[in-house]
């Protein structure tokens, strides 16, 4: 390995490397604007500059000097700390002193560094110029006369989201950030542009003038709006959560996040069950828990076993389903489903039903085949990973399904399931690749697994996989399914499936687990309904037990490429709220089936006992068990309807986001009713 010295310290680094990345090798702190270690080399901000020899006799930018053999690199010499102050001063000419009112303070990027690196004075008088407000859409604020032109923003939108619609226009002093068109930006990650804004320019539009970031409680905790389970920290003022932002997690979302992830938590505090409720002559009153518990019990136990259903929802943690089995199953009920959509995966091999290549080994693909999924709406941050790979010249992508916009180029072979079958007959450029790929992957998604002819569908991907000899994957859109599937959350020997329980006369009981994501609309059932929102269950419910959101306990969740991962508990419950297996704890004890545990520490050591993979926190194994394609699916005629996307909408895909108000303003821009920044 090449080696440099860095302020007389000898340093060994990877060749290719800048010279900012060796002086951080070495310990030093180089201050910088424009740079990032995931977006393209800009090096317009000159922050970054050093003194390197052999060289000019001047200072040069660090991060777009590339590092060589014996480079003598100088961080604080008398010529560096003068130009560094000098950068600092023409940054701040035309930047507004309005620290005390800007949403950046007391985490900005400018204010740090002008501490840092900056002079304790000014030798500019001259009039500061303003910019223009721009309309980035209903997530993003702008203060553009504090842009600094790092163009951050541009890269990430261009580069990494894929919807170059941010550039900048103008030369010298009249130069500018600005959406192009004048309407909002059209990606699902475009508010990680707040987080890379290094000043005031870009700040967050709902969380405006709503707290500082001393005042909040920060919790570190993971995702449930699909299932990735991205890294995010839950920041808290009191009982309400104002804001959700990314944590690194180079493994599952990098250091990115969605919109719905970031926004959807205004939801957590409307339309919230925050007392149960029970239906009297065909309205909902309030009741005690008491009131609501015995109801329960004495409907349960008054009907049969094989009548009764249970449905689990797409938020739901892994606790309060194991809680749910142990109570329902030793009553000797054997309908229970966590497969609100149908899907025909469960009770066969655990690799069947995973992401088997991992989320950050899908890097490592160079043909991927797409069957009935839309990544861009279905997990926004994954499809950021295929687009970095397809930027980078080694991935070709196949798409059997509806075509879609997914931000990189892809060639579309059919829209319906007998695509798969002619995929061997095919004569575009896809199949020569798929036959000459040393890696290839298919990625089945949930609008493949969720139909009538799932079965069939399902044969037909397993044998295009075993012919290639593709890896296999399961692209899920629940937060809660791989978990449930771990658990055996399916129907027993005689049991009903969700579809069936819902149906006319499916069940008598039917107890829903936050299951908002289903016709309920035919049953006649006694419906008690365990959740967080207002939403379909509620309203159709007979009693109304009010559980706890995803921030508002501690729980276990497992993303769909099997990773078992920590959600902590931000708040507390609203109002009579408790936490879901605590509820379904105390409802045992009325039925006279006590549970066998009375903490969740005394629940998740049963978990852990009786399937061992969740306690295996955070790991993914990195050779997966070879899927058995034989025992997927089942032989079955093909239908001629198209591989539909199983999420309907991406801003309104579960209670929470359809509680949101923000969520409702992006549902209304993506149909197409676009506000013009004149109006």
């Amino acid at each position: 390995m090449p080696i440099a010295k860095v302020d007389g310290v000898e340093v060994e680094f990877e060749a290719g490397m800048n010279v900012l990345q060796v002086c951080e090798l070495a310990g030093k702190e180089i201050p910088r604007f424009c740079y990032h270690e995931r977006l393209s080399i800009a090096g317009n901000c000159r922050m970054c500059l050093v003194e390197v020899k052999p060289g000019p006799p001047k200072p040069q930018a660090s991060c777009a000097l590339p590092a060589a053999e014996g480079q003598e690199i100088f961080t604080d010499t008398p010529m560096v700390k003068k130009a560094r102050h000098g950068v600092m001063e023409f940054l701040l000419i035309n930047h507004p002193l309005d620290c005390p009112i800007c949403d950046q303070g007391g985490e900005c990027d400018l204010q740090d560094q002008a501490m840092g690196y900056g002079r304790d004075d000014s030798r500019y008088a001259e009039n500061k110029r303003a910019v223009e407000e721009k309309f980035m859409g209903p997530l993003i604020k702008t203060v553009m006369t504090r842009c600094i032109q790092c163009t951050r923003c541009v890269r990430f939108i261009t580069e990494v989201a894929g919807v170059p619609e941010i550039g900048l226009i103008s030369r010298g002093e009249d130069v500018e950030i600005t959406t192009y068109l004048d309407k909002a930006v059209a990606s699902e990650l475009s508010a990680n542009i707040i987080d890379l804004c290094p000043v005031g320019a870009l700040t967050s539009k709902p969380y405006a003038f709503n707290a500082r970031p001393w005042e909040l409680k920060k919790t570190e905790s993971v995702d449930v709006m699909d299932a990735l389970g991205s890294a995010i920290r839950v920041d808290a003022r009191g009982a309400a959560v104002l804001r959700v932002l990314p944590r690194v997690n180079e493994a599952v979302n990098e250091e990115w996040i969605s919109d719905k992830t970031r926004y959807a938590v205004d939801g957590l505090s409307r339309q919230r069950l925050d007392r149960p409720f029970i239906r009297e002559n065909g309205k909902l009153k309030p009741a005690t828990w008491t009131e609501a518990l015995d109801a329960v019990a004495a409907k349960v136990k008054a009907t049969s076993p094989d009548r009764v259903g249970v449905i689990a929802g797409d938020l739901q943690d892994a606790e309060s389903m194991k809680a749910a089995l142990d109570l329902f199953g030793g009553l000797g009920v054997t309908s229970l489903d966590c497969r609100q959509d149908g899907m025909v995966l469960g009770g066969g091999q655990r690799e069947s039903w995973l992401l088997n290549s991992s989320i950050q080994g899908l890097e490592d693909a160079d043909v991927i085949l797409l069957v009935g999924t839309n990544p861009r709406l279905e997990a926004p941050v994954l499809n950021a990973r295929l687009r970095k790979r397809w930027m980078a010249g080694a991935l070709k992508v196949g798409v059997i399904g509806e075509a879609h916009d997914l931000t990189y180029d892809y060639e579309h072979l059919g829209a319906g399931p007998a695509a798969l079958g002619a995929l061997s007959k095919s004569k575009g450029e896809f199949l020569k690749a798929l036959k000459a790929a040393k890696a290839p992957a298919i990625i089945v998604g949930a609008g493949a697994l969720g139909r009538a002819d799932s079965a069939a569908v399902l044969q037909a991907a397993a044998g295009v996989a075993k012919t290639y000899s593709m890896a296999w994957n399961v692209l899920h859109t629940a937060a809660s399914r791989v978990g449930g599937l771990d658990l055996g959350f399916v129907p027993g020997e005689g049991g009903r499936t969700a579809v069936q329980l819902v149906a006319k006369g499916g069940a008598d009981v039917l107890v829903l687990l936050g299951a908002d994501e289903i016709d309920l609309t035919q049953t006649d059932a006694f419906v008690v309904y365990l959740g967080t929102h207002g939403d379909a269950g509620a309203h159709r419910a007979d009693v109304i037990l009010p559980g706890a959101a995803y921030t508002e306990k501690n729980g276990l969740y497992v993303n769909t490429e099997g990773r078992v991962q920590l959600g902590a508990r931000s708040v507390f419950p609203k109002g009579e709220a408790k936490e879901d297996w605590a509820i379904l704890r105390a409802l045992s004890e009325r039925m006279g089936a006590k549970l066998p545990y009375d903490t969740l520490d005394q629940l998740r050591a049963k978990l852990f006992a009786d399937h061992p993979t969740f306690g295996r926190i955070d790991y993914v194994p990195d050779v997966p068990a070879a899927v058995d394609f034989s025992a997927l699916g089942a032989k079955g005629e093909l239908s001629d309807a198209p591989l539909a996307s199983g999420l309907k909408s991406f801003y309104l895909s579960n209670p929470i986001a359809r509680a949101s108000v923000t969520m409702a303003e992006c549902a209304s821009l993506a149909s197409g009713v676009t506000k013009m920044a004149a109006e």
